[in-house]
């Protein structure tokens, strides 16, 4: 598949993996993506680079040593803007939190972390040198990106002030009310209320998607590596998915596409 060079504002652009063992992290999703990586080293702090091998391959996620090890791994999900401090006034008007303003990382680019209604976390981001990530909807590479929350109807209209989303109403696996983002015809990320298949008081979050060649495989291999599988593999209209968790408590989801499913990034399920 070609290079992505670039990514309109709405759209999901960058995950990036809080661990507190990163060498750990390094190995799990090496071999269980088939990811390399190399280290940058900013003014701020160390930052990993994960690829589909090799320095020269395409940027596909980030990575960053989570300093308190009493809090738990997560994926971070970014979303692109055309302007950072804009969007960051567009939240707190929308009764959102900012937890980092507006700041510049090195050459890569500007970024803000936010959390929405339910505190679940999100960032925005503009890209100087780093456009986000290379390569989309492959196995390796990131497919889309989800929010599980409780007030669907609140969540739809927060992200529609924040981002100009159009929400539209799917059909899920499950009883749960299921919701696909859009800006323009394009779908752009999607969300799942949180009923009574969830344990209590699990909180509002956001996960990235990966794409594999075989989801069932992938669990599986999930499991062996030190992981968990937390929703076994489905069948849905554009493929397969399951949800892991990795040996730090990070949750992703992995998805494998259905032959004549098309991109998942148009049509997340």
């Amino acid at each position: 598949m070609p290079e992505v060079t670039s990514y309109a504002p709405g759209f999901p652009t960058w995950a990036e993996l809080a661990s507190p063992d990163p060498a750990l992290s390094r190995r799990f999703y090496g071999e269980l993506l088939g990811w390399s990586s190399y280290t940058l080293t900013t003014e701020m702090d160390e930052y990993e680079i994960f690829t589909l091998g090799g320095v020269q391959a395409p940027e596909v996620a980030g990575m960053q040593t989570l300093v308190d090890d009493s809090l738990p791994s997560y994926w971070m999900c970014y979303f692109r803007t055309a302007d950072v401090a804009a969007s960051v006034e567009a939240v707190r008007a929308a009764g959102g939190h900012v937890l980092v303003e507006d700041i510049e990382v090195a050459n890569l680019g500007r970024m803000a972390l936010c959390s929405d209604l339910e505190s679940a976390e999100f960032a925005f981001w503009y890209p100087y040198d780093l456009q986000g990530a290379g390569a989309r909807n492959e196995p390796g590479a990131l497919y889309w990106m989800e929010l599980a929350c409780q007030e669907a109807q609140a969540a739809r209209a927060f992200y529609g002030r924040v981002f100009g989303w159009k929400a539209e109403e799917r059909e899920y696996y499950t009883s749960s009310t299921y919701t696909n983002w859009k800006v323009g015809d394009t779908s752009v990320a999607s969300m799942v209320s949180m009923d009574e298949h969830w344990p209590p008081g699990y909180p509002a979050h956001w996960v990235p998607y990966f794409g594999v060649v075989d989801c069932d495989a992938a669990a599986a291999k999930a499991v062996d590596l030190g992981g968990r599988v937390t929703v076994s593999p489905k069948d849905i209209k554009r493929g397969r998915f399951a949800i892991v968790t990795d040996p730090t408590g990070a949750r992703l989801g992995v998805f494998s596409a259905a032959a004549t499913g098309g991109a998942a990034t148009r049509a997340p399920l």
